[in-house]
């Protein structure tokens, strides 16, 4: 297996706010020279802002996805119980 390559990742808005904390990520070989391809033909200036947007990115809709997952059956009860009250659903 090929020795992981290290990144250090900053994103686009954080280039033009002040400088944040950085921690080096290591990622296969593989992948990394995926990245190195497509930051030339991307809007970025490096690797480093490539990776942090695609993960900023993905969080991003991990965290919607989990919001969503969070939605419990009380909830539900509750929307019930409204649509009822508004005659929208037979008791």
């Amino acid at each position: 297996m090929p020795a992981p390559a290290a990144l250090c990742a900053m994103s686009e808005p954080e280039k033009h706010v002040e400088r944040t904390k950085h921690r080096d990520v290591q990622l296969p070989e593989r992948i990394a020279e995926r990245v190195e391809q497509r930051v030339p033909r991307s809007d970025f200036d490096s690797v480093d802002e490539y990776v942090t947007y695609v993960l900023e990115e993905v969080l991003e809709r991990i965290d919607a996805e989990t919001a969503e997952a969070n939605y419990d059956s009380s909830d539900e009860a509750e929307v019930e119980d409204r649509l009822e009250a508004l005659g929208y659903l037979d008791e």
